[in-house]
C-alpha cells in the first residue's frame, strides 16, 4: 500500500476530537503535518495542541452548513473527513431500548456522517485523493452482528453501508471511504476493562488518512487488515 510519508500541505476534519480515539487521530495527523480541525462541541471542550477547534454538533446540520461554508471556504480544501464523532449505550434488547436512544444514536453516529458527506464531498472530490475514514465497530457486522445493543449496532452497519455506498458512487472520481474497526478502547465508552490503549485504537485510522491517490477503498478494516462486513 503506497502511504504519503507526511500530510503537509493537507487539510482534515476530525469530528468529536476533545477525547479519546478523535483527540489521538487529530494529534496523529496533525504531527504528520496536516492542518488538523478538530471539532468540538462546546467552546469549554478541548483539542489537541496544534489543532484548529471548530464547534460542530453532527446532529445539528447548520453547524455542518457553518463549516462547510465558512471553515472549508476560507481554507479551500479538504483532503480527509475522519468521521469519529459517536455514542454508545449497551445492553438493552430492541424491545428493552428507550425510543429517545434509538433516536440519539442513530442520529450520531449515522445521520451525522451522512450529513457531513453530503455536505463535504464536494470539497473532497476537488482533491486528487479525498479521503473518508468512517470509525465504526466489530459490533457493526452484519456477517457476525450478536445480541444486545441494538441502536448502537445497527448505527455502525449503516455506517459501514455508507461506507460501501461512498465507494461505488464516487471511487471513480478518486474518492477513498474505508471503515474501521478500532478494537476494545480503554476511552470513556470503552470504559477501564479494555484491552487496548487509545494510542493502539487510533493507529489503523490514521494509517488510512495517508493512503495515496489509488489506495484500497470501499473496506472494512483492523490492525489494517480487511475484515469481513
Amino acid at each position: 500500500m503506497e502511504l504519503y510519508d507526511d500530510l503537509a500541505g493537507q487539510v482534515a476534519l476530525v469530528t468529536g476530537a476533545t477525547r479519546g480515539i478523535g483527540a489521538q487521530i487529530a494529534q496523529n495527523l496533525n504531527e504528520l503535518g496536516a492542518t488538523v480541525y478538530a471539532s468540538a462541541r462546546s467552546v469549554d471542550d478541548d483539542v489537541p495542541d496544534g489543532c484548529e477547534k471548530v464547534l460542530l454538533d453532527v446532529t445539528q446540520e447548520g453547524d455542518i452548513e457553518a463549516i462547510a461554508d465558512g471553515v472549508f471556504g476560507e481554507v479551500g480544501r479538504l483532503d480527509v473527513l475522519v468521521n469519529n464523532a459517536g455514542i454508545g449505550e449497551f445492553g438493552d434488547d430492541i424491545v428493552a431500548e428507550p425510543t429517545d436512544r434509538i433516536n440519539r444514536t442513530l442520529a450520531t453516529n449515522l445521520r451525522g456522517p451522512m450529513l457531513l458527506c453530503k455536505h463535504l464531498v464536494p470539497l473532497l472530490l476537488q482533491q486528487e485523493a479525498g479521503r473518508v475514514v468512517n470509525v465504526s465497530s466489530g459490533m457493526g457486522q452484519v456477517s457476525d452482528m450478536g445480541d444486545g445493543s441494538p441502536a448502537y449496532r445497527i448505527s455502525k452497519a449503516g455506517l459501514n453501508g455508507l461506507t460501501a455506498y461512498l465507494h461505488g458512487e464516487y471511487n471513480d472520481h478518486g474518492l477513498i471511504a474505508n471503515s474501521v474497526c478500532p478494537g476494545w478502547v480503554r476511552t470513556d465508552m470503552g470504559g477501564e476493562e479494555a484491552d487496548r490503549s487509545v494510542k493502539k485504537g487510533a493507529e489503523t485510522p490514521t494509517w488510512l488518512c495517508r493512503f495515496r491517490p489509488g489506495g484500497e477503498s470501499g473496506k472494512f478494516w483492523r490492525d489494517r487488515e480487511v475484515i469481513d462486513w
